[in-house]
């Protein structure tokens, strides 16, 4: 049982996917994937994530701590990073059963036909819950916070178009789509992890 998470940005998608390893007893992979990456290139973890969240596009400034830094080629280091990405995603799947949350898994994995979720909710449930993320989201305004949710999401899109034919989001690319506007997380999700179980065991 492979189930991949999509989401929007503060939808609750990674408390989803982690909440619902826990309840189906299957490994929970996100940042092991960024993390994995930067120790065998001996890198900054907000680096690669940066790097990996930009793609193919272009050239982009790369920022942490007190430093500036400006890689002169960034799609080839994106394409070197992306494909082992790639290779990590499906090492984890031939592993055994694990839920991986974004990183487009569910079209990477499409060959290990994965159980595909998006996690969705309207804007004013998610700037809720943006601001329970830290002092950073708190310190925005509720516009500050829109743009910011905008741009991830669209980043997110942009990744998700380097495999898929279909868009981000797009209902048909998914096998549940979940709203959690207005819902606790932990309240849902034994109706989800119920929901999976007896699509597996109706598609036996």
């Amino acid at each position: 049982m492979i189930i991949t998470v999509s989401r929007e940005f503060g939808s609750g998608g990674r408390e989803v996917g982690k909440r619902l390893a826990d309840a189906l007893g299957l490994n929970y992979i996100d940042r092991e994937i960024v993390t994995t990456i930067a120790n065998e290139n001996n890198m900054n973890e907000d680096v690669v994530e940066e790097t990996l969240a930009q793609g193919l596009v272009s050239r982009v400034p790369i920022h942490y701590g007190r430093s500036f830094y400006y890689y002169q080629n960034v799609p080839t280091m994106s394409s070197q990073l992306l494909i082992r990405q790639q290779t990590l995603l499906k090492e984890f799947a031939m592993k055994g059963d694990c839920v991986i949350v974004g990183r487009a898994a569910d079209v990477v994995l499409e060959d290990y036909d994965p159980f595909r979720i998006f996690v969705y909710a309207d804007l004013s449930s998610k700037i809720v819950r943006c601001r329970k993320l830290g002092p950073e989201e708190e310190a925005l305004s509720d516009r500050e916070l829109e743009r910011k949710m905008k741009r991830i999401d669209s980043d997110r899109a942009r990744y998700y178009s380097l495999y898929g034919s279909t868009p981000w989001g797009d209902k048909s690319n998914y096998d549940l789509c979940v709203n959690t506007s207005a819902f606790e997380i932990k309240e849902i999700v034994p109706q989800i992890a119920d929901y999976i179980r007896r699509w597996y065991i109706v598609r036996k």
